[in-house]
Formats: C-alpha cells, sequence, structure tokens
C-alpha cells in the first residue's frame, strides 16, 4: 500500500516523494516495520544542478529522531539538466508502525557554482491498518 505523494519545490527543484509499507519484509510481532519510499527530482528551473548529498530527518511513531547524511543518493550524484528528471527508491525500517521522513539535498547550480540547499518534503511512512 502507498500513501499519497509528498511534493515540495526550492529553487525550481521540484521533489515528489511516495512510501510504500513492505510487508513481506516487515515483522510486527517484533516491531519491526519495512518502508520504501519512491523519490523524483525533477528540474524545472532553467539551470543544470547536480545533487552532491542528501541530510534525511528521521522520526518514529514516539518521537524519536536520527539524522542520516552522505553523499549522493544510491551511490550516485545526478547531473539534472533543466527539464529532466532523476528518480530512484530507497527505504528505511522503524520500530513502530507509522514514522516520517523529511530533509534536505544539497547541490551544486553550474551557471553560478552556487550551492543550493533543496528541501525533501515530510511524509509519513505508515502501515495500512494504523491510521484507521
Amino acid at each position: 500500500m502507498s500513501t499519497s505523494i509528498s511534493s515540495k519545490v526550492t529553487e525550481g527543484i521540484r521533489v515528489n516523494v511516495r512510501a510504500i509499507y513492505a510487508k513481506d519484509e516487515s515483522s510486527p510481532a517484533h516491531n519491526y516495520f519495512v518502508f520504501a519510499y519512491e523519490v523524483e527530482i525533477i528540474n524545472e528551473s532553467l539551470y543544470t544542478v547536480q545533487l552532491l548529498s542528501r541530510e534525511w530527518h528521521i522520526t518514529d511513531g514516539i518521537g524519536r529522531r536520527r539524522i542520516v547524511e552522505g553523499e549522493g543518493v544510491i551511490g550516485q550524484q545526478p547531473v539534472i539538466r533543466s527539464g529532466d528528471r532523476h528518480k530512484y527508491v530507497s527505504g528505511s525500517h522503524f520500530p513502530t508502525p507509522i514514522g516520517k521522513m523529511e530533509g534536505y539535498y544539497f547541490m551544486h547550480r553550474e551557471m553560478d557554482g552556487a550551492e543550493i540547499q533543496v528541501e525533501i518534503p515530510p511524509f509519513v511512512m505508515a502501515t495500512p491498518y494504523i491510521l484507521n
């Protein structure tokens, strides 16, 4: 089951995210809930950008928060030209049946060499039964 798409535009870069509960990889009896998330980054600006790094803020259902930082996404630092998009799928796990993720991509804008901070919109990861 997937949730709705969360979307945010920063500096002409649109980030769309959709979460999916991975039932077959989860073990609710052991407080282990796995989610995949699909990210689509669309360059709606006039300039080429390169995604250099990311910073995720991950909060579980009882408010415990962790921050995950690293280079690129899934081992890549994609260059995204004006009008192009980059898609990838990744995942996270929680000890609770609901959690939230949000964060930032740090990108280099080729035109002026600026580093821009692009917001990843908050999105909820929830098991299908938790929101009923």
